[in-house]
């Protein structure tokens, strides 16, 4: 595992996001280290609507605990 994610806390909400998407991602990465799988298996989730809907549900709770950490980006 590497040491990418030293922290939670960005600067804005679309960094936020950003941030969301690549804990997603790595997720996948990690759960299926092997790229050519990870390929063969995208046109079957590619067209599976619900399959992209699960995508966005893990990608809305990655960024509810970033946007936590960051205290919803709100002024003290």
């Amino acid at each position: 595992m590497s040491d990418w994610l030293t922290t939670l806390i960005t600067p804005t909400p679309a960094e936020g996001y950003d941030l969301a998407v690549k804990l997603a991602r790595v997720t996948i990465k990690m759960t299926q280290p092997d790229a050519e799988v990870r390929a063969k298996l995208r046109p079957e989730y590619a067209e599976d609507a619900d399959a992209l809907i699960a995508v966005s549900q893990v990608v809305a709770t990655h960024f509810a605990t970033v946007a936590a950490a960051n205290g919803y980006w709100r002024q003290p």
